[in-house]
């Protein structure tokens, strides 16, 4: 350790912790360890002079001193403690300025020394008190000397000895004033510095707020519109599957007609159910978490299932569904996820594609990940739907029969892949189509990815 550092260290341990003691304790401990030293000093050199009762004062003086720092210090009585310097302190100059000769010697120094040690380790509410008191005491001195100057004798028995002590006194006050406004300073920047940096915590803490308030105020506009969404696309086909129920009890129809409604009924309750499935699904991922358990999966064996299921769904509108899968890829993904995903972005194709539209299905290895693509004929979208197709702010879409989602499949389709350490994204033409992508790592033995949780 560097010796002005240990110096510090010894120091600041002597003079007090700052979280124990307030500056002016601080201030007065370290002023009574320098006129300790000082005094220690300056008793054997008066004695060398020829002022040997200077000599016994300044003894006195510094067994005084002594013990007001221990009690201050070590027992805590700070107040007590400023409290009798300054009464002794005044006290001991009062003699010192019968005993050192008045106004030929240097006791009026002491006294402004003495002065600024009073404002240094009073508090502020006693300034008033230990200010004119001091100035007055050193008046009533000055004009008791001129007006009976044999009351103040002078004590000096050479010129030397006066330039002397002048000298050194002024040296003690300097030293000491000096001192003073150092330490002064230099606990104001201290705890300048250390207030800033709480205000800046504070700040950071409070942007830290704001921003969590801010995110909690959007998941409860989403949560809002969620369920406005859910009120609103609900109410449609449950309303639709009411109106039919009460045409086949209230009306005779033909069975022509009875077989149209049923199938209009048929097809409302399967839009209701994949409305509440996908609201299911999303629910639970907000409720628990997204957890991928990630393994090794064959692209071919692990869609095929899907696209049969899907072609089934689009053969009624006349849609024919193909793919192309490579049958040597094999990704590092969740199972359900994926099936779920690729289900959600083909049943959209489907919704938005016309009768006798086109669905081509690829999963195809690029580098290090499997890049799988749902190319529809359909009706396309706009850039600013493409913008915000994965958020709740997308609004719900009829398809090209009608059909009605609750918005959220694309939002879930995310969440999934994001897990599963792949990208998602689309490219879409109004009018022209659109093609959505699909990004996910490739197995790899040496390296096996850790799923994320979000």
């Amino acid at each position: 350790m560097p010796l002005n550092d240990s110096i510090y260290r010894t120091w600041i341990k002597l003079s007090g912790d700052a979280s124990v003691f307030p500056l002016n304790a601080r201030i007065f401990h370290s002023v009574c360890l320098i006129s300790i030293f000082a005094l220690l000093y300056n008793v054997p050199f008066n004695y060398a002079i020829g002022l040997p009762k200077i000599a016994l004062a300044s003894l006195i003086v510094l067994v005084i001193t002594a013990a007001l720092y221990y009690a201050s210090r070590f027992k805590n009585q700070v107040m007590a403690s400023t409290l009798i310097t300054n009464i002794v302190g005044l006290s001991l100059f009062i003699v010192n300025y019968f005993l050192n000769s008045g106004l030929h010697g240097p006791t009026d120094l002491f006294f402004l020394l003495f002065l600024l040690l009073s404002i240094a380790i009073s508090p502020t509410d006693q300034y008033k008190v230990w200010i004119p008191v001091n100035v007055t005491i050193l008046v009533i001195l000055n004009l008791i000397e001129f007006y009976y100057p044999h009351l103040v004798p002078d004590t000096y028995t050479t010129r030397s000895n006066r330039f002397v002590d002048h000298m050194s006194a002024y040296a003690v006050v300097a030293a000491i004033t000096y001192f003073c406004i150092h330490y002064i300073r230099g606990s104001y920047e201290r705890e300048k510095a250390s207030t800033l940096e709480k205000s800046k915590a504070i700040e950071l803490q409070n942007q830290q707020i704001v921003k969590q308030n801010e995110e909690l105020e959007k998941l409860n506009a989403e949560k809002n519109k969620l369920m406005s969404i859910v009120a609103h696309d609900l109410r449609s086909p449950l309303g639709s599957i009411q109106n039919f129920l009460e045409l086949l009890t209230q009306h005779d129809l033909n069975e022509e007609q009875k077989l149209d409604i049923e199938n209009d009924l048929l097809n409302s309750t399967k839009n209701t159910l994949a409305m509440l499935s996908k609201l299911l699904d999303w629910s639970k991922s907000q409720l628990h978490g997204v957890s991928a358990h990630m393994e090794q999966l064959n692209v071919q064996a692990l869609f095929e299932s899907t696209i049969n299921l899907e072609r089934n769904i689009a053969a009624r509108k006349n849609i024919s569904l193909d793919y192309y899968f490579d049958p040597s890829a094999s990704i590092y993904a969740d199972s359900d996820m994926m099936q779920l995903i690729l289900r959600n972005i083909i049943g959209n194709a489907i919704k938005f594609t016309r009768m006798d539209g086109h669905i081509m299905v690829k999963a195809e290895a690029q580098d290090k990940n499997c890049l799988i693509s749902v190319q529809d004929d359909g009706i396309g979208m706009s850039v600013e739907k493409q913008e915000s197709i994965f958020s709740l702010n997308v609004e719900s879409t009829f398809g090209t029969n009608n059909e009605k989602g609750v918005g959220l499949g694309l939002m879930l389709c995310m969440e999934f892949i994001k897990a599963q350490n792949g990208k998602i994204w689309l490219e879409s033409n109004p009018g022209k189509g659109t093609c959505f992508y699909i990004s996910v790592p490739m197995f790899d033995k040496t390296k096996v990815r850790q799923p994320n949780l979000l």
